[in-house]
């Protein structure tokens, strides 16, 4: 019986090894199938790539240059990495601290040629008797428009290899893209700006003096209404006039519109009606700041105010699945379609109220211009008018885009 036991642990015992090594085999191979030694090796050039990307992206500056000049040292598998401006070192990484003066110096001249150089143990003559530095590449950073706005150097231990001189003028021809779509980030932000600034500047002068006048008028005859109107119209100012946020939500922008329309109707009385149809799953969509206001002011500055009687405008918002489909109508007077092909800009004239703002219609191009800017061409308005046909205004808006977000 005892000799049964042993036979039958034993078994077990073997088994049990058996299997181990079988689900180790496995496993082993199961990581091969996953990543191969290229794939491996693709992947850590990938993610150092990124990791140098990330502070490039944010512009040439002392401390993104110190993030990025370590990973950027990686990918060029230098012993040391330094990054200049036009002005002087930025930061450097590795072994050459004491040939700054001689690495700057080669920096400044390859920036004022636009050129790159390979610079020999002649150019880097050293009286330490340890110094590890024998040679470097230095290679000039291109902007945007091939304006050089720096260099990066690497660092070598021995006359520098053909291998290290390809490395560096491949990494720094790729690190200078990332400055220039910096730059570029930076500039469609500053224009962004620009053109929110001039909305707010076109709204301020006629809606500013027509929305005070029509609170006066109620100053006397209703302090109540007047007292509404006050707080209404500041709400109104300090969401339009605010400093910060390229981008606000559906919701937001809709409550500002509430705020103008109720103003507007202390002035037009009973003459301007106003339709709302808003899918409440698309409040929370993100479009760019001032982007639907315009179009209402559009709306009643030029479709109803010279409309006799009663007219209507109409605020649609639609959820379409990935997108968001708004639509700005009025009933009003209408635009010729022929001076809406030849421009928005140029519309006021057909606008039916020659009295009025020459620079009403910039609203219509500007709104377009941020949302083809934002989320490509295939997202500017779209226009539906005739002379005595009122006017329909489409945009579509998606619901999820990569870096856009509202502001607080």
């Amino acid at each position: 019986m005892g000799g049964n036991l042993s036979a039958v642990v034993g078994v077990v015992s073997l088994v049990t090894a058996l299997a181990a090594a079988l689900f180790a085999v496995v496993r082993l191979r199961g990581r091969r199938g996953i990543a191969t030694a290229t794939q491996r090796a693709t992947y850590e050039v990938l993610h150092t790539a990124g990791l140098a990307a990330e502070p490039l992206r944010a512009g040439l500056t002392t401390a993104n240059a110190a993030k990025a000049a370590r990973h950027l040292r990686a990918l060029v598998g230098a012993v040391g990495l330094a990054l200049t401006d036009a002005d002087g070192l930025l930061a450097l990484d590795g072994r050459g601290a004491h040939h700054e003066a001689q690495l700057v110096g080669a920096a400044r001249r390859a920036v004022a040629a636009g050129r790159s150089t390979v610079l020999g143990e002649a150019e880097l003559h050293c009286d330490r008797v340890d110094c590890p530095v024998r040679g470097a590449v230095v290679a000039p950073l291109t902007g945007v428009d091939g304006r050089v706005v720096g260099a990066l150097l690497a660092v070598a231990d021995g006359a520098p290899a053909p291998g290290l001189v390809q490395a560096t003028l491949e990494t720094a021809h790729w690190a200078g893209n990332q400055l220039a779509l910096a730059e570029l980030d930076s500039s469609r932000e500053r224009l962004a700006r620009a053109e929110v600034r001039a909305l707010r500047a076109q709204i301020s002068p006629h809606f500013i003096y027509n929305a005070l006048t029509a609170i006066g008028s109620f100053v006397r005859t209703d302090p109540d209404r007047a007292r509404e109107l006050i707080l209404e119209f500041a709400e109104f100012t300090r969401y339009s006039f605010r400093a910060h946020g390229e981008f606000t939500t559906l919701a937001k922008e809709l409550r500002s519109i509430d705020r103008y329309l109720t103003i507007e109707r202390a002035r037009f009385g009973d003459r301007l009606q106003v339709r709302l149809q808003i899918a409440p799953e698309v409040l929370p969509v993100t479009l760019p700041f001032l982007c639907l206001q315009p179009l209402v002011e559009n709306a009643v500055r030029h479709g109803l105010s010279r409309k006799p009687g009663t007219g209507m405008v109409s605020i649609e918002a639609r959820d379409a699945g990935t997108e968001c489909h708004i639509t700005v109508e009025d009933d009003g007077v209408g635009m010729d379609p022929a001076a809406l092909t030849a421009g928005i800009a140029e519309l006021a004239g057909a606008s039916g109220d020659p009295g009025d703002d020459p620079g009403g219609h910039v609203g219509l191009s500007n709104v377009d211009e941020r949302l083809r800017s934002v989320f490509g061409d295939g997202f500017g308005l779209v226009v539906e008018t005739g002379l005595g046909s009122g006017t329909k205004v489409s945009m579509r808006v998606p619901k999820f885009h990569p870096g856009v977000r509202a502001g607080s």
